[in-house]
């Protein structure tokens, strides 16, 4: 069980955990601050918590958008945007896609390495590298990426302007595509493409350095199938993103219970419980509400 969710003799009670976060909530439509809000109930007599446990309530309360925004010196006085929010439940809904930079030798130039990325599958459904972000490039992979994959339901970006190319947006609003992208300084809002460079750039075998374009489009050439067929994901339960993908991951899963259950049954006494053997996330998704936490009985 998360320790967020376990009862110990400190924690504070569910509905004292209500009455704080109504308290709070009330205290922002006021144009108030969490410390105004506890002070204003210590004052009148309530001690429903210490002044950090009244922070971190304020932190878990879903509704946020009647939280004062205290304008900054860099401030635009507009509204901050609202967070992109995307759910998958299956493969060829929701893609993501960005660029990074290959290294080369050279001071100040580098090669641009394009992919998009199923996020539910984590499959690489189109890449490619060029010399630089040029519109046009990112619509030919697009392209290419739908004639194989077929039309997806939505793509997310970052907010860079290759991203927001006119001439891709005018490419994607006509199949009917859902654009979104990210806020500003917010790269979590973009996490899947983000962990795919990640594991590009920390594989024991990744160059650092490129010295032609050939030898950029060489590696990706390999890293691509290898990454969709072969890397045991441990976004996905440590499935290739093409078993997700295709479905063939359940085959894979009944091999994996059979071995799992027998290791149980041969050694009971390494284990608390009979395990379970994990399976890919059902929804996945960017931005997701979290789900309440249970009401905790009381022993």
């Amino acid at each position: 069980m998360p320790h967020a969710t376990r009862a110990y003799p400190s924690r504070i009670e569910h509905a004292d955990r209500e009455a704080i976060a109504a308290l709070i909530t009330a205290g922002w439509e006021k144009g108030h601050s969490v410390d105004h809000a506890f002070a204003d109930a210590w004052d009148a007599g309530m001690m429903l918590g210490s002044r950090r446990s009244w922070w971190r309530i304020a932190a878990t309360i879903q509704d946020q958008s009647a939280r004062p925004v205290a304008p900054t010196r860099r401030g635009t006085g507009r509204p901050p945007r609202e967070a992109p929010v995307l759910e998958a439940t299956g493969p060829g809904q929701v893609w993501s896609w960005d660029i990074t930079d290959l290294r080369t030798p050279w001071r100040g130039v580098a090669f641009k390495a394009y992919s998009i990325i199923d996020i539910y599958s984590r499959k690489l459904v189109g890449w490619r590298v060029e010399e630089r972000e040029v519109d046009d490039l990112a619509v030919e992979m697009f392209r290419d990426a739908i004639t194989r994959e077929g039309i997806p339901g939505a793509v997310h970006a970052d907010s860079d302007p290759a991203m927001r190319s006119t001439v891709l947006k005018d490419y994607l609003q006509e199949l009917n595509v859902t654009q979104t992208h990210n806020r500003p300084r917010a790269s979590n809002d973009n996490p899947f493409s983000e962990s795919e460079f990640r594991t590009m750039k920390y594989r024991p075998n990744y160059p650092g350095t490129f010295v032609d374009i050939e030898q950029a489009r060489a590696f990706m050439t390999w890293y691509a199938p290898w990454y969709n067929w072969n890397h045991k994901h441990s976004g996905i339960a440590l499935f290739s993103p093409s078993e997700v993908h295709d479905g063939t991951w359940r085959q894979r899963w009944d091999a994996r219970a059979r071995t799992h259950q027998a290791y149980y049954e041969k050694h009971p006494e390494r284990f608390r419980r009979r395990p379970t053997t994990p399976t890919p996330a059902s929804i996945v998704g960017i931005n997701l509400p979290k789900p309440e936490p249970e009401r905790l009985q009381a022993a």
